[in-house]
């Protein structure tokens, strides 16, 4: 009996857990820290503990931004097939808890940022709060262009990383870094919009689909997605780079991100498949990441 109890306590916990990770988006929140990861080692902060503080400080005040943004969207998460199994529209946590966490888990973010870095990079990270929840979620519900607004969320992560290291703000090398991510939102949004359309519409949002033909839609992003790629192929001109092999493999990546989607403006025999394009855009970021990364290590 006793060993019974442990094992759905233990079940209870590990639900509670899972519950509260999928309020957290947590797959999209720890990209998130990634891509604050890259910021901190561009600028040349050191491998240690005060980047593991500033990530840990961006992952967790990202955690209670999504979480804020399920109370914002609970009702529209309710009427989309591809939400409707979220914790608050099936009622595994009620709108007090969640909003009890989210408060949490800003105010921990923000204590983190404000003790282990210094008062921009929390600045920052409150424009990043406020730029979410604020102004791109809201805006959602009253255009089908918020995301190019919104897309200010994107490239606000990096710079937290980059000015926690002691970079300067206005350095031209983290604009370049800043662009990059601010572009990759858009056709990111973009696919969505091109998978979800009719889940979206469904929902009471108002899509791109308002203005433009499925055709054009898979144009407009393709255009976006080599904007995306000619962005990235900036970044060494401003001297973020030091090695020529690192440029080609940039070069070459883009190449292949627009070779892969390429069925998006040229009819194929082969049918297109979107969601696997989709993931395509973000293996491609996170490849860039990660290079970009290993590059400043080495040199």
């Amino acid at each position: 009996m006793y060993s019974d109890t442990i094992k759905y306590t233990s079940g209870m916990i590990r639900s509670k857990l899972e519950i509260l990770a999928e309020l957290s988006k947590v797959k999209i929140t720890f990209f998130v820290a990634i891509s604050g990861t890259v910021g901190y080692i561009l600028a040349g902060g050191s491998v240690g503990f005060e980047m593991l503080m500033t990530l840990l400080g961006i992952f967790i005040l990202s955690c209670g931004s999504s979480s804020f943004n399920h109370i914002q969207e609970v009702e529209t998460d309710a009427l989309m097939v591809r939400t409707k199994n979220r914790p608050l529209p099936q009622h595994k946590m009620s709108i007090s808890e969640s909003a009890l966490w989210a408060s949490a888990m800003v105010v921990f973010g923000l204590m983190i940022l404000i003790i282990f870095t210094n008062p921009l990079a929390t600045l920052l990270g409150i424009a990043a709060l406020v730029s979410y929840n604020l102004m791109y979620t809201p805006l959602k519900k009253l255009t089908a262009f918020a995301i190019f607004p919104g897309s200010i969320v994107g490239a606000l992560p990096p710079a937290i990383g980059w000015v926690a290291a002691g970079g300067d703000i206005v350095d031209p090398k983290l604009m370049s870094l800043a662009v990059f991510f601010f572009v990759w939102q858009i056709p990111h949004f973009w696919f969505l919009m091109l998978i979800y359309d009719n889940d979206y519409r469904r929902a009471g949002f108002p899509t791109p689909s308002r203005y433009f033909s499925n055709e054009q839609l898979k144009r407009i992003t393709f255009v976006w997605i080599g904007a995306l790629a000619a962005s990235c192929m900036m970044i060494p001109f401003f001297g973020v780079t030091h090695s020529i092999f690192t440029n080609l493999l940039l070069l070459l990546a883009g190449g292949i991100l627009l070779w892969r989607t390429r069925s998006l403006v040229v009819k194929l025999e082969k049918q297109f498949n979107l969601k696997l394009a989709f993931v395509d855009i973000n293996v491609y970021v996170l490849f860039v990441v990660v290079l970009l990364s290993v590059d400043k290590f080495i040199n």
